[in-house]
């Protein structure tokens, strides 16, 4: 069977210098020193169908963190980061994984908002939010997707029109993950009555703590609702809580999306790799690995985890920021392998995959969790935008092929 493990920092594309090691032992030591007595509970908690898992102890995780300075590695210190490398942040992702350390709960803040405002934000805004966030004291939402409007965030509907010094916001977001759990969603809505397509959008922040907004769950394949509905029924924010000048909300956008597909894919690529470890783990000690089409599979799956990882090394190192398209084609890799991984565990536990774990479909958790990877996975290649108008980005951006047919 082919070895797969946790990756090396090599492996993940970090060459280490005796700095980088120094940081790495410092961080082993830390996980090593903290991960005990009520912390200790939670170690693999939290991940992908599982977000529901122990939430406050892992908020409360989060924010020791914080208190410890292992948030927001990667902002300029100023902003209250670390100026870590990127290095440096792949060791602490590889690091964080091995020690078994629960999933985060701030995600969304740190690595997409905080870039986000950090790079588009007026300095009040900046002093305004990004404490927050980096002290994990307010939790963010993010309002893109809408019924009418998924992967095809042009098309967004949600109005807000400004009302003397507050924006006023009508419409509906969809997919919204945690916002049930959110403080805050930073909203794309159109806010040029008649602006079509790319042309009028505006990119805004929004308290969810507000009469105007009902945020309503969506029931997942896995039992659980990390994604919500969220309506906004004349709710509003103050005037100054617009990040980029009015109508200039799709070049903001596109800004998270490529935070979202950049050093925030670290972490992903090592949760992968050490679920493709215990999958192996679990094919040698049932048997499914003597079986030589599983055993392929496996292989083809770690092959697939090393072109993920020697692209996010190409494209996250320093200066390759702007290669064209590689946020788009960075997707559709992790989302098809991980897809196949989901689909690979069914293989691997064989019949027993088809009964519910728990015994029955009315528990409240009737899931093991290599079925709960399965269902997730299934929304892979959808969310965060599909891998349609990932190809379409592609050929039309990057290769300049003729556009699609629109209606």
């Amino acid at each position: 069977m082919t070895e797969t493990t946790v990756p090396t920092a090599q492996s993940a594309g970090a060459a280490q210098t005796a700095e980088d090691a120094a940081f790495a032992a410092e961080v082993r030591e830390w996980l090593a020193d903290n991960l005990t007595g009520e912390f200790a509970e939670l170690k693999g908690l939290g991940g992908p169908g599982r977000e529901h898992e122990a939430f406050e102890a892992r908020l409360a995780w989060d924010r020791h963190l914080a208190a410890a300075g292992w948030t927001c590695l990667g902002w300029p210190k100023e902003y209250g980061g670390r100026g870590a490398t990127m290095n440096q942040q792949v060791l602490f992702h590889l690091e964080y994984a091995r020690s078994g350390a629960p999933a985060r709960v701030s995600h969304i803040g740190e690595e997409l908002l905080g870039p986000t405002l950090i790079a588009f934000g007026t300095e009040e805004q900046k002093k305004r939010f990004l404490p927050g966030i980096r002290n994990v004291t307010e939790l963010w939402c993010q309002g893109y997707s809408e019924p009418g409007a998924g992967s095809d965030l042009a098309g967004v509907s949600t109005s807000a029109r400004l009302d003397g010094d507050r924006w006023v916001i009508n419409g509906q977001k969809v997919w919204t993950s945690l916002a049930h759990l959110s403080d805050w969603c930073f909203v794309v809505a159109r806010t040029e009555a008649g602006s079509k397509r790319h042309k009028g959008l505006s990119y805004l922040l929004v308290p969810m703590h507000q009469d105007g907004i009902d945020v309503r769950p969506i029931i997942q394949l896995t039992g659980t609702s990390e994604f919500n509905e969220v309506f906004f029924a004349d709710a509003t924010t103050d005037a100054d809580l617009i990040v980029g000048e009015q109508g200039e909300g799709w070049k903001v956008a596109m800004g998270t999306l490529a935070f979202e597909r950049g050093v925030a894919t670290l972490g992903q690529q090592v949760q992968f790799a050490g679920e493709l470890s215990a999958l192996v783990e679990l094919a040698e000690r049932n048997g499914a690995a003597q079986d030589p089409a599983i055993r392929e599979r496996l292989t083809r799956a770690w092959v697939g985890l090393e072109v993920m990882r020697a692209h996010a090394a190409r494209t996250l190192g320093e200066g390759n920021t702007e290669i064209a398209g590689a946020p788009s084609v960075a997707k559709l890799v992790w989302a098809q392998w991980h897809r196949r991984l989901g689909e690979l565990a069914m293989e691997v536990r064989g019949a027993p995959s088809l009964l519910a774990a728990g015994g029955s479909y009315d528990e409240s958790d009737p899931f093991d969790e290599w079925q709960r990877l399965f269902l997730f996975t299934r929304a892979d290649t959808i969310y965060g935008g599909s891998d349609e108008i990932q190809r379409n980005i592609i050929a039309e951006r990057v290769l300049g092929l003729p556009r699609e047919a629109r209606p």
